[in-house]
């Protein structure tokens, strides 16, 4: 990538000017290079680089942080995390009544896209592009697509420490913007970086997955969850419990579980009235795994709602994709064509069992009907 710079000169020269210029801005900063190389050259610079935030002109400040990054960019490999580390820290944190956060953002990004790809130093810039996007809801203009992180993740090599603080940040980015359904996404990718180490900050990731989870109006199946070593960490606590219910439990088993724990469902995030939706939503994919149809009184006991709200209901639930099903308004009733499953245990597989076989007895059948088709056929156009 190329960034446009502040002077085009040789190294040495470059740094003398910035540091002159930025003398000239009021800055405390020797006009001399120091002798130590261009790591500390670039340091000293940076740290002075507030002054150019008085600028009126965003070009000119542009153009001068630019001049910066194309030095960043040549910093020998060994040196470079430390530095940049502190381009992040300057550029990435918006003082209060700062208004130039889209700004900062671009400079941020002009740093990440000007390093290399496999950089592992990539890691700094864009969890602070990351952070800056999210407190500033200017999260459409980082990339934020899972696929494409955990690719980088793999070219940088980067330590599961780092890949969890990566995950942690966008996750909180993503949440912070009402990009739930990529945070849920997120969050149970970070668990899956956990073995038996660091078990407490484990169990922390854990409980803000599940509650991610339990928020999203876009996620139904959890069951993956339990398996996860981090969430078994939290085996006997009361989110463990809320979790195994979202799972595999019915409106019923919610509705008495918040009697119980009030406080602690309010602490939670998601509202009351929120996790009641869900649930209904569950309990009806639940109820349509054994039926083909069912009577709107069902519905209506079942979710303890009024008659009336019962169409709507099952409107609501098709929308989510979860239920194939038509309504029959004249006889009140669903008919169901398929459903999604909560969990999936040795039971489903034995049913998709039967369906293959059941669909391989019916082919053959078709099979030997073609057969006898042809043999009549051959039989018909002898003379």
């Amino acid at each position: 990538m190329n960034v446009p710079v502040f002077i085009d000169i040789a190294v040495p020269y470059q740094t003398l000017e910035l540091r002159t210029f930025l003398k000239s801005l009021g800055a405390e900063i020797s006009e001399e290079n120091a002798e130590s190389g261009l790591s500390t050259d670039l340091k000293n610079i940076i740290e002075a680089s507030k002054f150019c935030w008085n600028l009126n002109n965003d070009t000119e400040i542009e153009m001068v942080f630019n001049g910066i990054i194309s030095l960043l960019l040549v910093v020998p490999v060994q040196e470079a995390e430390s530095v940049v580390t502190l381009f992040c820290e300057k550029v990435g944190k918006l003082p209060e009544g700062d208004k130039r956060a889209a700004l900062r953002l671009r400079m941020l990004s002009n740093l990440f896209y000007g390093l290399e790809e496999d950089a592992s130093v990539r890691y700094v810039v864009l969890c602070s592009m990351v952070r800056l996007a999210g407190q500033n809801d200017l999260l459409s203009g980082v990339p934020v697509d899972l696929d494409k992180i955990k690719r980088w993740i793999s070219l940088w090599e980067i330590s599961s420490a780092k890949v969890q603080m990566l995950y942690r940040t966008l996750h909180e980015s993503l949440t912070a913007c009402n990009m739930r359904d990529v945070a849920t996404k997120v969050m149970i990718e970070l668990l899956g970086t956990y073995t038996e180490d660091n078990a407490s900050q484990a169990r922390d990731d854990a409980h803000k997955c599940i509650v991610t989870c339990l928020a999203d109006p876009n996620t139904f199946l959890m069951d993956h969850l339990l398996s996860l070593k981090p969430v078994k960490f939290l085996e006997g606590e009361l989110i463990h419990d809320l979790l195994t219910i979202f799972v595999s439990g019915k409106l019923g088993q919610y509705q008495q579980f918040y009697k119980n724990h009030t406080d602690f469902i309010n602490s939670l995030g998601p509202s009351h009235e929120e996790n009641l939706r869900k649930m209904r939503f569950l309990t009806f994919m639940q109820m349509c795994e054994n039926r083909k149809e069912m009577d709107f009184s069902v519905i209506q006991e079942e979710m303890q709602m009024d008659k009336d709200q019962v169409e709507e209901f099952v409107i609501d639930v098709l929308r989510t994709k979860s239920v194939k099903a038509r309504i029959d308004q004249i006889q009140e009733k669903v008919l169901i064509n398929s459903t999604t499953f909560r969990t999936f245990s040795k039971h489903h597989w034995q049913i998709i069992r039967q369906h293959l076989a059941a669909w391989q007895n019916n082919l053959a059948g078709l099979e030997a009907n073609f057969e006898n088709v042809s043999l009549i056929q051959s039989q018909v156009q002898q003379p």
